[in-house]
């Protein structure tokens, strides 16, 4: 076995935590998150920390954790001092695997020096830099805070600060991005030589600003344009990184062992508000609203909005499709081979798009993964 499919196959059984920090100065545009505004909430980020660590008290016991991600929102909103807590409140629940991964993600205009050290202090150890475009012009459509200069300062500042990994998340696509400013940010990007690289399509969400605007005649992203920039990026990045998942990449020791849990299928807990956990088999998301959140909490009761435990065959058939966006492949299993004797799955194969390689299903083009993945979901099970 190859060491991408051992580290892919490795997060099955791996544990991980995901702690969600809501706050933002603004909400972007395009971003359909569980965010709350920071100018009017700043007197509650002390009082949703103690939340989530009272929160975190309230799940059950649990074997060590391989992974932790704080996510947002903002989490670099919180003080180093208010992070720390919540890394010990995990530890104290759960205890954490010698060399977990720490991982925070993180806006350019939070990042300096004194920051990125005191985070390294506490024990975190991979950063998520939102640096989306180092182009001053796509940014401002973007409704982000920062500047072009501002993302590459706080790379630089994680790399001094010897975090294990930093990485860049980028967005391509956005309605006014020339193919040009997006190969000078595909080429800064790499110049900068994170050790990991995300990058997404600019996606229109409903009943986001973005998707309003689209409704009332702005331009939207375009598909073809968005190919275009993915293909370059691939090439670019293919000379420097593993490309080990669709929208990711990665040096070999550096792959993110807390996305490789979820597209594993993995178990993951989950606190904060809007999270959502997968454990012994259940999938548990809690209430979006920081009042309603707070609420619970504050009555001793667990902030959920709802469970959902699938069944035998639809499990099977999510581990396919989460499987299918990791660049070595997934294991074909009882619902791979259903597809692969599909009408929709024969016609993939005899294109080229898939193919049965040691067992495991792989996905020849990455940009028709989607595709692939739908007809898997659609599948009825096997008659007995």
């Amino acid at each position: 076995m190859s060491d991408s499919i051992a580290q892919v196959d490795g997060a099955v059984a791996a544990r991980a935590a995901y702690v969600h920090i809501p706050f933002c100065r603004r909400r972007c545009p395009y971003c359909d998150f569980a965010v709350v505004d920071l100018s009017a909430s700043s007197p509650s980020i002390q009082r949703y920390a103690d939340a989530v660590a009272a929160e975190i008290d309230m799940e059950p016991a649990w074997a060590p954790l391989h992974a932790v991600n704080f996510g947002g929102g903002t989490p670099s909103a919180l003080t180093p001092g208010q992070l720390e807590s919540l890394i010990r409140s995990l530890s104290n629940r759960f205890g954490l695997v010698d060399g977990a991964e720490v991982s925070i993600e993180a806006n350019p205009e939070d990042w300096t020096p004194e920051y990125a050290a005191s985070l390294r202090e506490i024990g975190i150890n991979r950063v998520s830099l939102g640096v989306q475009s180092f182009d001053d012009d796509v940014l401002g459509v973007l409704g982000r805070s920062h500047t072009a200069e501002q993302g590459r300062q706080a790379v630089r500042a994680a790399q001094a600060s010897g975090f294990e990994t930093a990485s860049l998340d980028l967005i391509f696509g956005t309605p006014g991005e020339s193919l040009e400013s997006w190969q000078r940010t595909v080429e800064v990007a790499c110049e900068l030589g994170p050790e990991h690289l995300s990058a997404y399509a600019l996606t229109v969400e409903r009943g986001t600003e973005l998707s309003r605007a689209v409704a009332s005649g702005a331009p939207g992203p375009d598909d073809d344009d968005q190919a275009d920039k993915y293909e370059w990026l691939a090439a670019v990045a293919a000379d420097r990184y593993d490309h080990y998942e669709v929208s990711n990449w990665a040096t070999a020791a550096n792959y993110c062992r807390y996305n490789l849990t979820t597209w594993a299928q993995g178990e993951y807990v989950a606190f904060g508000l809007g999270a959502h956990g997968h454990r012994d088999g259940e999938r548990r998301r809690n209430v979006r609203r920081l009042d309603s959140y707070l609420d619970k909490i504050d009555k001793g009761e667990r902030p959920e909005a709802g469970r959902e435990k699938l069944d035998r065959w639809a499990r099977e058939k999510e581990r396919v499709f989460l499987g299918l966006r990791r660049r070595a492949g997934v294991a074909a299993g009882e619902a791979g081979g259903v597809f692969l004797e599909s009408e929709p799955g024969m016609r993939f194969v005899a294109a080229g798009v898939v193919s049965l390689q040691g067992g495991r299903l792989v996905v020849a083009n990455p940009l028709l993964t989607d595709a692939v993945a739908r007809e898997v979901l659609a599948l009825e099970p096997p008659k007995q």
